[in-house]
């Protein structure tokens, strides 16, 4: 089953509210962690991991806390995710390092890295500031016959 670790959902999450906030405004994990019942030790490390792949900053002491680094309309949700888990792929032999013992006679193999690809590419479309759009969910995602 294809599916977004806990860290990458609390990621999404974290930069979602973050957009929703405002460039002046600094949040902490702990302020974050609070409004969506989620764990702030977990959402601190999130937010670190971001900060350290230019999402977010952070800024420590009074007043401190954390803000996108860029415009939400620049920032993808393919981005947060690859920042958090690293490369996003259904299954390992859809990248060039996944060798397995049917590789010869594998049927599925680029089907499947034709599907990854269009998840990958779905995710680098749709910005952090378009999740926050409810009206336009729908054209999100258009996958072609």
């Amino acid at each position: 089953m294809l599916k977004l670790s806990k860290k990458a959902d609390y990621g999404l999450i974290a930069v979602k509210h973050l957009a929703k906030t405002g460039a002046t405004v600094s949040c902490s994990a702990a302020d974050i962690a609070e409004v969506y019942c989620i764990s702030a030790p977990l959402l601190a490390k999130v937010l670190q991991r971001l900060a350290r792949q230019g999402l977010v900053t952070s800024r420590h002491g009074s007043g401190g806390g954390y803000q996108l680094a860029r415009d939400p309309k620049e920032i993808t949700a393919y981005e947060v995710i690859d920042a958090i888990d690293g490369p996003l792929r259904i299954t390992s032999c859809v990248t060039s390092h996944g060798e397995c013992g049917q590789t010869t006679k594998c049927t599925v193999r680029e089907p499947l890295r034709r599907v990854n690809e269009s998840i990958l590419q779905v995710l680098r479309n749709v910005t952090i500031s378009e999740m926050g759009d409810e009206s336009g969910a729908a054209e999100l995602v258009e996958l072609s016959s």
